[in-house]
């Protein structure tokens, strides 16, 4: 069962927003409704996120996103569609149980820190559960757990006016981590930061992602962020999920014309990886086959090399075409003293990672699973395909309000959220 399910979810801000409702299902636009002053940040969007998953939703400003992401916790209530939180419909909540939702299932991570500058790091990151009534000792221990987890050991007695921009979305994070709730809201968490911390933050969430199997959904309006981060993603536009999937769906299998014109310029090696672009070997050598069988294979098959595997498959070596002659012109009986290691990748190795080494290896790499078994094999020419151009597609929400129709970040937003 999915942990996060949103179901034909509308959000029309303005006056009498359900004639909206009415408007858009008889066929009228977004803009149609923007004109008599009725704003459609989130027209029809479902989305299903699973546990332990990093779930992107994307998009430029103005899509939609920042709106869908503070429905989940219902900080914004929907015009129609439902939302469902580990199996309970927020809709027929009131507000008791819905706070105790907040406070027990999700946490959110903001855009602008969202930190209180008169209290420490250390009764930020426990404010969550103080406000759960959690006993001061126990919240100030599991702060501090959190605070370590995040590179922030030793700093609770500090002020947030103290910190660097870095470090204070540290504490924003510790805070969400030390709630211990199962869902974690990050909302642009990163888009704040200056490039290095920003790519330093990311880094440090995958890591802690391994460690703890939070599931997170994550706001970005960074193609290249989403890409590194998500296990899928939801692009937006004008409102509307115009396509999901994971990142190598997306960029092999564009949705429309929008979505293929805002990938063109991902670095493909940096998001594609072993496991996307790797070919079942033509042929393989078992180890008890000697340099004849060797060379009939490679003559039939046109190859430069075979890789030699035992009965369960795991990867012995390898051997070149100009070993295999010689060992045959030898009269040798096995292969034996001719065989070399090829170069080793596992499934997730990135494409930007195999050039060096495929430059340097006479034969392909050989793609092998944490059990040293051989899954497939990357030739040179593989790789060279799977090349696209480089760049970065990067937007920025500004600093004010967000342009997706949605009201700017509230004191009640941050309050309920922390909560």
């Amino acid at each position: 069962m999915s942990l996060i399910e949103l179901s034909g979810i509308h959000k029309i801000f303005g006056r009498r927003p359900h004639r909206g409702l009415e408007r858009l299902a008889a066929g009228e636009t977004r803009e149609d409704l923007l004109a008599d002053g009725l704003t459609a940040a989130v027209i029809d969007a479902s989305i299903n996120v699973e546990p332990g998953e990093i779930f992107v939703v994307m998009g430029l400003s103005g899509s939609g996103k920042s709106t869908l992401i503070r429905l989940v916790n219902r900080l914004i209530e929907p015009t129609s569609g439902s939302v469902v939180i580990d199996g309970v419909d927020l809709s027929g909540l009131g507000s008791s149980k819905l706070r105790a939702i907040r406070r027990e299932k999700i946490s959110m991570v903001f855009q602008h820190f969202a930190l209180l500058p008169h209290r420490t790091v250390g009764e930020n990151a426990a404010y969550g559960l103080k406000v759960r009534g959690i006993n001061k000792s126990d919240r100030f221990d599991r702060a501090e757990e959190a605070l370590q987890l995040v590179g922030l050991g030793g700093w609770g007695g500090v002020l947030p006016g103290d910190l660097s921009g870095g470090m204070r979305q540290r504490v924003g994070l510790a805070r969400a981590l030390a709630a211990q709730t199962d869902i974690m809201l990050m909302d642009e968490a990163f888009s704040a930061l200056d490039p290095l911390i920003r790519r330093e933050m990311q880094d440090q969430l995958i890591d802690l992602q391994d460690k703890l199997d939070k599931t997170i959904l994550f706001i970005t309006h960074d193609l290249n962020e989403a890409m590194r981060l998500g296990d899928r993603i939801a692009m937006m536009r004008d409102g509307r999920v115009v396509q999901q999937g994971t990142a190598e769906q997306i960029l092999n299998d564009p949705a429309n014309d929008y979505v293929a014109q805002f990938v063109q310029d991902v670095d493909r090696t940096r998001v594609l990886n072993a496991a996307s672009v790797m070919e079942a070997p033509v042929a393989l050598l078992g180890a008890d086959q000697g340099p004849r069988a060797a060379h009939k294979l490679i003559r039939e098959n046109q190859l430069s090399g075979l890789m030699v595997v035992d009965r369960s498959r795991r990867l012995l070596g390898a051997v070149t075409e100009s070993a295999i002659a010689e060992a045959v012109a030898r009269g040798h009986d096995t292969v034996e003293g001719h065989m070399i290691q090829p170069h080793v990748v596992t499934p997730d190795t990135l494409i930007a990672e195999m050039f060096t080494a495929s430059a340097e290896s006479p034969v392909p790499l050989a793609v092998v699973n944490a059990e040293g078994r051989l899954e497939g094999v990357i030739a040179r020419v593989t790789l060279l395909s799977a090349l696209g151009t480089t760049g970065q597609l990067s937007g920025s929400d500004g600093d004010g309000g967000n342009r997706d129709g949605s009201p700017a970040e509230t004191g009640h937003d941050v309050e309920e959220a922390r909560a």
